[in-house]
């Protein structure tokens, strides 16, 4: 058996077409749903972009003990206990955050493929390439620094994309080839793992024609502001210059899906999804003047960020076309992925699957044959912000003295306010306090586990 992973950086749930947006044209990603399982609340448990992949590595919780670093030595990611199990694996990514040096995320892979150039990538470094990036920038008044910083992050990115002649040059394109080229000299396709990890629909929003003029105002004529500086929109951006950028990234959204088609077309052409599981999902969402802010600016875990789309497709079928709406999280990939291998973890058992992962399996999820692996679902930033989501109520502690949080607890009723826009925490004492309570004896039960210790990595003989 086989297992592909592919991961879209920043996909918010509700972009998504299966996932009940009715204006952003996703049919790949919406026909893999149909094949397989959605998770309706799957959530990211901890914030942002590296974090996120540890917990997907390791199937370890993150918010409580680290944020935005690489893999530790005592780390097992997944990728090595396939290793050992002698499965082939390849990591192909162009999520330059993770091929900074010493982040480690590379451990275990047989076959890595970094594609290089996305955001502030120092790729093209060439003073001779000439970039206009008035075309695309609008600075920010409140403050100039982050501007200025901004700034040059669009133009080093636009130095890095400056040679592209058409849609196959951009990333996720460049991803999905790169991942077939892999698969496809593979020999009789059986033990492989392949991790395609996808930095698009991240910003800068730039997809190309038709993508470009595919959503929002067909008379717009301002700035394509491609990469707005994060923060607040009151005083930045206009009304028609939001409504361009929100255009902007779901056209990403649908190039991204474009080119997961063009991926699992190769992939049913090669015969191996009658032999492989198939997982989509993202790290976390994206902002569009929701709590009055763009891009990812606070350590917010509000569910425009923490609420993920996670659709698993199961080569015999299993949970084929349903709608999941237990809680999940991404400590659970790793343990679904082990599960669905039949690797067991030192003490035997179904979930006991090795090394010491929080997460659970999903598969008896997508059987019917448990209606439910937590009770709910629990996210955050380190040392900012911790939240629950638990039936239809939310609850947000911020963290004392972190910075750019809110201070006061907030608790929203989800089935009566989806957008959490009216804090019930004076107006719902009893209920904040039981979440308040649930939450911090979930969070001390995880500084109770222990990391798991370092450990050779035998490879089976051939």
């Amino acid at each position: 058996m086989n297992v592909i992973v592919i991961l879209a950086d920043s996909l918010r749930f509700d972009h998504v077409g299966c996932c009940g947006n009715p204006w952003i044209r996703t049919p790949n990603i919406d026909r893999l749903a149909s094949e397989g399982t959605l998770f309706t609340r799957a959530y990211s448990e901890g914030l942002p972009t590296l974090p996120t992949r540890t917990a997907l590595f390791t199937g370890r919780y993150t918010f409580p003990f680290r944020g935005w670093q690489g893999l530790e030595p005592t780390d097992v990611p997944i990728a090595e206990v396939l290793w050992s199990q002698g499965y082939t694996s390849a990591l192909v990514c162009d999520t330059y955050h993770m091929h900074k040096p010493g982040m480690a995320y590379e451990r275990g892979f047989d076959h890595v493929r970094w594609i290089r150039g996305q955001e502030g990538d120092p790729y093209v470094l060439d003073p001779g390439v000439k970039v206009d990036a008035d075309r695309f920038d609008k600075p920010s008044g409140r403050d100039p620094g982050l501007s200025a910083r901004n700034r040059a992050q669009l133009e080093q990115y636009l130095r890095n994309r400056a040679r592209w002649r058409g849609e196959g040059d951009h990333f996720v394109a460049q991803v999905a080839r790169a991942g077939m080229r892999w698969l496809e000299p593979q020999e009789e396709g059986d033990r492989l793992f392949l991790w395609l990890d996808s930095f698009d629909p991240h910003e800068p929003w730039d997809p190309p024609s038709p993508y470009d003029r595919m959503y929002g105002d067909p008379d717009y004529r301002g700035r394509d502001i491609i990469h707005p500086v994060p923060g607040p929109v009151e005083g930045y951006l206009t009304e028609e210059e939001l409504g361009r950028v929100l255009a902007l990234y779901a056209g990403e959204v649908t190039l991204v899906d474009r080119w997961v088609g063009v991926f699992l077309d190769h992939v049913r052409e090669l015969g191996l999804m009658e032999d492989s599981l198939i997982v989509f999902l993202t790290d976390h969402g994206e902002p569009f003047g929701d709590h009055g802010i763009v891009r990812k600016a606070r350590p917010w875990p509000y569910e425009e960020l923490v609420h993920i789309p996670l659709i698993i497709r199961h080569p015999e079928g299993v949970g084929r076309g349903r709608r999941v709406d237990a809680f999940v999280d991404t400590t659970d990939v790793a343990p679904t992925i082990l599960d669905f291998l039949g690797i067991r973890g030192p003490a035997g058992g179904r979930f006991a699957v090795w090394p010491k992962m929080h997460g659970h399996s999903l598969l008896p999820l997508m059987s019917g044959e448990v209606e439910k692996v937590r009770d709910c679902a629990v996210s955050g930033h380190y040392n900012r912000s911790w939240s629950t989501r638990d039936g239809d109520w939310k609850y947000i502690h911020w963290l004392p003295g972190a910075p750019q949080t809110r201070g006061k607890p907030e608790l929203y009723n989800l089935r009566d306010d989806p957008k959490e826009k009216h804090n019930l925490i004076d107006e719902e004492p009893k209920t904040a306090r039981a979440l308040d309570t649930k939450l911090r004896k979930f969070v001390e039960s995880l500084k109770a586990t222990e990391q798991p210790p370092a450990r050779e990595l035998r490879r089976p003989p051939a």
